[in-house]
């Protein structure tokens, strides 16, 4: 296979280990398979207005001259999320006959393409000239195919992939006293971006609820604090309601996140809307239960008591799905996990994507 280029709006950097630590983690899986990777990413996800226009104009300019310089050294470009990412993608195609494949990741399609007419049109277009649609969950793959227009032969379900290397069984013991975290107490972890949509709020609701049955308790929120106003005003409702054990523990390496998740006793994802929801399969790879909202990928993932799966928005259901969670057996559904996890191990996903990518460079 000749070279591809990955382009992306989201990429990690030294400032920002995080900031869609997924993409690179997949790269790299290529780039371990034997496969030529360039990359064409945003690693900053900091800007206002001005700055992010400023930003995604440079990483336009320079995308496009990069196709034209590479452009008899590709075999396809692959573009993570239908707009704006999958326009750099969509302009290869147009303007030097390169295939493509895109990752609808599940923003791209809940958030961005309900904007305006003019960029749900621009997705429509994108997701039907691919050679290929990737959907991390089986609801994207119904929109896709549903309200986009795309033929269901040319999507496929597959999420990002855990890395078992990394995410797996640890013994709790070390890993709390290396965490610092009594033994006695029930650990309660939260994993993502500390915004509204992530449910962060109504999950400090239900563990205050929470406590009047599990008195030794805590609450610790992993992840970057993209909205400062939307922070404090959670921090001053924690004041207000005298609420004590929650924890801020800011942002963490991949490596640091498997240790939290070995530890903890269950991870809460109360998210309002979720494409797929990978923290929950790499908490699932971890041998650790997963209380979480019940919609988009979510719903498939933890279908069939893989999980627990309560309303969004709904203090009430998420605090008794989290009182469920710790007073459950910890070895109920093992095995039925175990198969999940293995159904989203690197290996299968590289099997996967080398199938694809095989049959995009055919149609070149």
């Amino acid at each position: 296979m000749k070279k591809i280029v990955v382009f992306s709006n989201m990429y990690p950097s030294a400032e920002h280990p995080t900031y869609g630590i997924f993409v690179r983690n997949q790269v790299e899986l290529l780039k371990k398979s034997g496969v030529k990777v360039d990359v064409k990413a945003i690693d900053n996800p900091n800007g206002g207005k001005v700055q992010s226009l400023l930003k995604y104009g440079k990483w336009f300019a320079s995308s496009v001259l990069y196709l034209m310089g590479n452009r008899r050294k590709l075999a396809l470009t692959h573009a993570h999320y239908a707009f704006p990412t999958g326009l750099l993608s969509l302009i290869g195609k147009r303007l030097f006959k390169i295939p493509y494949v895109v990752t609808v990741h599940g923003g791209d399609i809940d958030k961005m393409a309900k904007k305006s007419a003019r960029i749900a049109g621009l997705t429509q277009t994108i997701l039907q000239e691919a050679t290929h649609v990737i959907t991390v969950g089986e609801r994207l793959k119904q929109e896709v195919v549903t309200n986009f227009g795309v033929s269901e032969t040319n999507v496929t379900v597959m999420s990002m992939g855990v890395d078992r290397t990394v995410f797996h069984p640890l013994a709790r013991d070390a890993v709390r006293d290396e965490l610092n975290l009594p033994e006695s107490e029930h650990v309660i972890l939260f994993i993502g971006n500390l915004i509204r949509e992530k449910g962060i709020l109504e999950l400090v609701q239900a563990f205050a609820a929470l406590q009047n049955s599990f008195p030794e308790v805590s609450l610790h929120l992993l992840g970057s604090s993209k909205s400062a106003t939307f922070v404090e005003e959670v921090k001053q409702y924690i004041t207000t309601h005298q609420i004590e054990g929650v924890h801020f523990e800011g942002t963490k390496p991949q490596s640091e996140l498997a240790k939290w998740l070995a530890a903890a006793d269950v991870l809460a994802l109360p998210s309002y809307h979720e494409g797929f929801g990978l923290v929950a399969l790499e908490s699932m790879a971890a041998g650790t239960p997963v209380v979480a909202s019940d919609v988009g990928g979510l719903s498939y993932l933890l279908a069939d008591d893989a999980g627990i799966l309560v309303p969004p928005r709904d203090v009430e259901s998420l605090a008794a799905g989290l009182l469920q969670a710790l007073s459950a057996d910890e070895a109920s559904n093992v095995a039925q996990r175990e198969e999940i996890v293995h159904e989203h191990s690197y290996e299968m996903i590289l099997e996967n994507m080398l199938k694809i990518y095989g049959e995009a460079e055919r149609t070149r």
